[in-house]
């Protein structure tokens, strides 16, 4: 990461560069093939792409820090952002990577409805291309058209929901299907790729990511990796993977692998 230590807080990286300047590629080409916003009205969906513009991040660098000021929406076009949270503990800092943040997903709108500080930390963890929409104008727009806050809360309510979800995983379900389950979440982009769009797909996720994220050791997360890529579902690679049946994991996702008995919760 790019001259920085999440844990001590030293050494953070750069402001995040902002371009006008037209790209080589349509960044709109992936965010509108996005489950949340195919489902925008007409007027909602050209206001967002109005007030857009490109944001780059090279990897490493920040997008926001937690208790930053509300900043505005964001869509990732390309690249992956990691979401995560630091607290200390006497005179150490424990950083705990929650989630990926890869195309055609948005972030940010927690802190556009209440307009508090933001609750966690945003970096790039590759090089990105995001669309930007400022905070205060979509705000001042809204509020000559507030029948569209409640589109805006269909994201707060995707989020909601996977968050519930992933609660109840991390109580009930064995290590397998846990990361099985995080799997299938992250080829759809949490439900904002369709079927279709994903029973191909490669992930930005490296094999201490994905433990870090599921509260597991390196050594559990990589011996279900390895029982995965046996079975056909997905192949390992270099600080990423690739989803090669979609099907096949949502299979382990729901009912196991046989072939690893692994306990509950596993550190």
């Amino acid at each position: 990461m790019q001259s920085t230590a999440l844990a001590g807080g030293a050494g953070l990286p750069s402001a995040p560069r902002q371009s006008r300047a037209s790209v080589k590629t349509d960044p709109w080409a992936i965010v509108q093939t996005g489950r949340w916003f195919q489902g925008l009205p007409p007027e909602l969906a050209g206001q967002l792409r109005a007030l857009a513009r490109p944001l780059h991040l090279a990897a490493g660098q920040w997008l926001f820090r937690r208790g930053d000021p509300p900043c505005g929406l964001y869509a990732v076009a390309r690249g992956a952002l990691t979401i995560s949270g630091t607290a200390a503990l006497g005179e150490q800092t424990r950083t705990a990577l929650l989630a990926l943040v890869e195309a055609p997903m948005w972030l940010g709108e927690i802190a556009l409805f209440d307009e508090a500080a933001r609750t966690h930390d945003a970096y790039a963890s590759t090089a990105c291309l995001l669309l930007h929409v400022p905070h205060q104008p979509l705000r001042d727009w809204l509020a000559e058209h507030p029948q569209y806050w409640q589109h805006l809360a269909l994201l707060l309510t995707d989020k909601l929901r996977a968050s519930l979800i992933a609660l109840e995983e991390q109580t009930v379900l064995p290590a397998p299907q846990r990361l099985a389950h995080r799997l299938v979440q992250m080829a759809q982009s949490y439900d904002q790729w369709t079927e279709g769009q994903c029973s191909r797909r490669e992930l930005a996720v490296s094999q201490e990511q994905l433990a870090r994220m599921l509260g597991l050791s390196r050594q559990t997360t990589n011996q279900i990796l390895q029982e995965l890529q046996q079975a056909g579902w997905l192949q390992l690679r270099r600080s990423k993977l690739e989803v090669l049946d979609l099907a096949g994991l949502r299979t382990a996702a729901h009912q196991g692998l046989p072939g690893i008995a692994t306990p509950r919760k596993s550190s």
